[in-house]
């Protein structure tokens, strides 16, 4: 009579890896989103690195946001960094990470690019040709582990010193559960945050296109919505 040999037990989804160790670089750092982001998980204990294309201005806005924080060009910043958030304007979103490919080799890459559009009626969404702006970074560096997060966030409560916590969830996307799960551990640094996986890549066009809702709430109710998942 043969037995079979008991199964490992499953793997707590919320049992996550350490990632106070490593360098985050923050692509459009000098902007509300990328300083906000910055700002946070340098508070969190978090190495920072902001990039923008000039370095002198990713080093003014380094200092104004304190310790833990250092600026750097672009391609600095990719380089240096272990992993690499994407907070550009959607209109410059392309030519960025093109310009970054090599730098970008190798790299953790966390998408939270929004592509919207304005007109009298208010935000709608946009749609890239390959899907979404994650898929767009996907597309555009081959050699990178392209992620999605931290799409859903106020760059107002992220940039307030006053606000201790920020209570929302953070939907985070990709192709590998070990890339998603640094993801959520790196949203889980952030008071209040808690990192959520939900999906792979080919889902980011739904999840970019809520901020657009959001925008709505927010004027109607004079607020700083984000996103609660319930039951998990």
């Amino acid at each position: 009579m043969t037995t079979e040999a008991p199964r490992p037990a499953p793997k707590d989804p919320f049992d996550l890896p350490d990632v106070s160790g490593l360098t985050v670089g923050v692509l459009g750092g000098t902007g509300d989103q990328g300083r906000g982001l910055a700002y946070r998980l340098a508070k969190a204990g978090q190495r920072v690195i902001i990039g923008s294309r000039s370095a002198e201005r990713a080093g003014a806005a380094a200092a104004e946001l304190g310790s833990g924080v250092e600026g750097a060009a672009n391609e600095d910043c990719a380089r240096r960094s272990d992993i690499v958030i994407v907070a550009v304007p959607w209109d410059g979103h392309a030519k960025t990470l093109e310009g970054l490919r090599d730098a970008l080799e190798g790299k953790l890459v966390v998408d939270c690019v929004n592509p919207l559009g304005f007109d009298k009626k208010g935000a709608y969404a946009l749609k890239p040709e390959e899907g979404s702006a994650a898929e767009q970074a996907a597309a555009l560096l081959p050699g990178s582990r392209v992620t999605a997060a931290f799409h859903h966030l106020s760059a107002v409560l992220l940039q307030d010193p006053g606000v201790a916590e920020i209570a929302t969830d953070v939907m985070v996307l990709g192709e590998s559960r070990a890339d998603t799960d640094l993801v959520q551990a790196l949203a889980n640094r952030i008071p209040g945050m808690r990192g959520v996986f939900a999906g792979r890549l080919r889902n980011a066009h739904q999840v970019e296109s809520l901020v657009a809702n959001l925008i709505s709430v927010n004027r109607r109710y004079k607020a700083h919505a984000g996103v609660r998942l319930t039951d998990i």
